[in-house]
């Protein structure tokens, strides 16, 4: 991977994941307590040896930069000319913000330029997988290829939301449509299912940039990979599939895009469940974040109806489950959750307060909310909506400025380190 340079797009402004999105980049949102969404792509990254990473920002990116540079920076050697590097927009070679993934990754095509790299890797920061990129590489020089595209095999009904890829037996491309209604086109081994992109390319560098700059210059584009750059490389360059092979090993395939509400927060009940699907705990296959110096969890109070415990949950470090009951449920850093209190099914992010004799049930409770003694949610969709945001599939979202934020919360949170 020495010769191969990664343009992780982590930029987009994440709408399906509002409000959660609302005050951070898509890739910045927490997942399964101590991780962000982009720790996956970048833990794929190091676990497959690529330490040449260019991150490409845009939107809300504060909260992702400062995560990047204290937790991904000194995880590579700048000794040794290893680098994970944010690339905000720059306007270096156009006045505008970025206009889809091809004109990110044009916008920055002298950083590009200025690294030399025989290969370049395309990969998106906003989906969960498991996935050794070096393979991919190997397969992509040993077929000879200009351009090769990782697939995975989807039901026929859901081709509406991914780039569909016709694929001969030799693993040759032949068509690509982005985003289909419909398609007649099935896979060549599984006439069931349909060659999904993945999102993740390896360009020759020296068919890449020519091929930006071209794209560049097209009144007409929508300067994006899926919508034109591959659409146009078809039958002038040599592009191949590659069947995603995923380190998570399980019986079933584990990717996941994550940019809906509901399937963020299926992606974390998930690894909050007896059998995960998607493994956290898999040393051969670590995941990377950065890290914080809290103190170990705690749980406290073993009276009867005020016991404090946690049932088929994640509970992070610093956090106390105090004569409360967790079920269910991913408790991130530093939230404490007081007597009396029930949390089940639920995603809670760091720095929450959870005041005495709440109910809380499928919620996602953004971080540094403060719920007050005796609130309830998730048991009424109809009065959760004068106050917080619910789906439509009923999920409650609880944001810091709900209206019920002002009103006094519990004097347990009142004395740092308190456990009454």
């Amino acid at each position: 991977m020495r010769d191969t340079l990664g343009v992780l797009l982590a930029g987009g402004a994440g709408e399906r994941l509002f409000p959660l999105t609302r005050d951070r980049a898509k890739p910045a949102v927490p997942f399964a307590g101590q991780y962000r969404i982009i720790d996956i792509t970048l833990s794929n990254c190091i676990n497959s040896d690529l330490r040449h990473v260019y991150i490409l920002t845009q939107y809300k990116a504060l909260s992702l930069n400062r995560h990047i540079r204290e937790g991904w920076g000194p995880v590579v050697a700048n000794e040794l000319g290893e680098f994970i590097e944010i690339l905000p927009p720059m306007q270096r070679v156009s006045k505008s913000w970025y206009q889809g993934t091809a004109d990110a990754v044009y916008q920055n095509i002298y950083s590009i330029g200025s690294e030399e790299p025989r290969y370049v890797l395309i990969l998106s920061g906003d989906h969960i997988y498991k996935m050794n990129y070096g393979l991919m590489l190997q397969q992509h020089k040993d077929s000879g290829a200009d351009v090769t595209l990782a697939t995975l095999p989807i039901a026929p009904e859901d081709v509406s939301r991914f780039g569909v890829v016709e694929v001969s037996r030799t693993g040759e491309i032949t068509g690509f449509v982005e985003k289909p209604k419909t398609t007649n086109i099935r896979s060549p081994f599984d006439p069931n299912v349909v060659d999904a992109s993945m999102g993740i390319y390896i360009f020759n560098t020296d068919v890449l940039l020519p091929e930006l700059i071209k794209d560049a210059e097209d009144p007409d584009s929508s300067h994006d990979f899926g919508n034109d750059i591959l659409p146009k490389l078809l039958g002038r360059v040599k592009m191949c599939a590659y069947n995603f092979v995923d380190e998570n090993k399980q019986c079933a395939l584990y990717w996941r895009d994550v940019g809906t509400l509901d399937a963020y927060y299926e992606a974390n009940m998930d690894v909050a469940g007896i059998t995960p699907i998607f493994n956290l705990y898999d040393k051969s296959w670590p995941m990377r974040t950065r890290t914080y110096q809290h103190p170990p969890a705690k749980f406290v109070f073993g009276e009867p109806g005020r016991t404090g415990m946690a049932i088929n949950s994640v509970v992070c470090a610093g956090s106390i489950i105090s004569g409360s009951v967790v079920r269910n449920s991913v408790v991130s850093r530093d939230v404490r959750v007081n007597s009396y209190a029930e949390v089940d099914s639920s995603v809670v992010f760091s720095h929450v307060n959870i005041g005495r004799h709440c109910h809380i049930r499928r919620a996602i409770i953004d971080r540094d909310v403060h719920i007050p003694d005796g609130t309830v949610i998730g048991y009424d969709a109809n009065e959760d909506k004068k106050n917080y945001f619910v789906s439509p599939s009923g999920l409650t979202v609880v944001t810091r400025d709900y209206s019920a934020y002002e009103n006094p919360v519990s004097s347990e949170f009142r004395q740092p380190g308190s456990t009454t």
